[in-house]
């Protein structure tokens, strides 16, 4: 099926050639059509936000999965900009909030924890673009190679920081920090129960990687977490870039990823429609109960 992959990209190359305001409006009409055909995801985003934000009522949980799912295709469209258009370009739509440059500053080594809203691959690039400390990434291949190269091309593609595979493990992670370069980690996904634990979000029981607290902890790294946003019609993403934390991590790896988890929700909260609602975050279950998705 390797045509049909080329078939995807050279469209997706293509789409880079339209004012982002014209691809906003070809997302919300493609994201109507994904939430229309895509029955096993539609049911996956509607069961997250019922066990997520059961407060509100069922007409609009209904709303916030279809505006989710029009989110959902801008960001697809969108990565067409991220992969092929000019760095000026890009630079220009990339509106940062916060200090992008703490970790040239920082005497420590840095994480940034960053949740997957539908921007999260725009915050990366801005950290190639718009600053120029080393970084890396850990990312996990795609069982397509043609689409698996592309996208490591894509997010690559400005030369200023480095992808690892997450089969690789934690040694290559750990060489680059020792290094001193900093660590972009989305860090909200169930991975199952390697090096994780149930903790809560929003409420349920959500198996959570420990692995950043201990990183953390062990490499002495400080956190700053980093949240960015896709903007309404043409206006590009907001890149957000928070004081960095503090009081984390502690010696309680557990307690900082229920801390953690604590703060996503409250990220959630301000942007409910841009989370990544058709991930299966509770598909990993604690022993004895069954499946949340049925």
């Amino acid at each position: 099926m390797n045509w049909l992959a080329y078939l995807l990209l050279g469209a997706v190359w293509l789409l880079h050639l339209l004012p982002l305001g014209v691809q906003a409006a070809l997302g919300r009409g493609l994201g109507r059509v994904l939430h229309l055909l895509g029955g096993a995801r539609r049911r996956v985003a509607l069961r997250n936000v019922e066990l997520c934000l059961p407060e509100l009522p069922e007409p609009e949980r209904r709303l916030l999965v279809r505006k989710h799912f029009q989110w959902l295709a801008r960001s697809l469209l969108e990565r067409s900009l991220l992969w092929y258009a000019s760095a000026e370009r890009v630079k220009r739509l990339i509106h940062v909030e916060g200090d992008i440059h703490f970790a040239a500053r920082s005497e420590r080594p840095v994480m940034w924890l960053v949740p997957h809203f539908l921007a999260v691959d725009v915050a990366g690039t801005a950290l190639q673009l718009l600053q120029s400390h080393p970084a890396f990434d850990v990312y996990a291949e795609q069982s397509n190679k043609v689409l698996d190269a592309a996208l490591l091309r894509g997010r690559k593609r400005f030369g200023t920081a480095e992808f690892y595979k997450r089969s690789d493990g934690a040694r290559p992670i750990v060489r680059a920090v020792r290094k001193g370069w900093a660590f972009f980690n989305p860090c909200d996904m169930d991975f199952g129960l390697r090096d994780a634990a149930f903790v809560p979000f929003f409420g349920q029981q959500a198996a959570t990687l420990l692995a950043p607290s201990r990183l953390a902890r062990s490499l002495g790294m400080v956190v700053q977490p980093v949240v960015a946003h896709i903007l309404p019609g043409g206006q590009g993403w907001r890149v957000q870039f928070q004081e960095p934390w503090t009081d984390w991590p502690t010696d309680d790896p557990v307690a900082d990823a229920a801390r953690m988890n604590r703060w996503i929700e409250q990220e959630v909260r301000r942007c409910p429609a841009q989370y990544l609602w058709v991930h299966k975050r509770f598909k990993t279950r604690p022993p004895g109960e069954p499946s949340l998705y049925g």
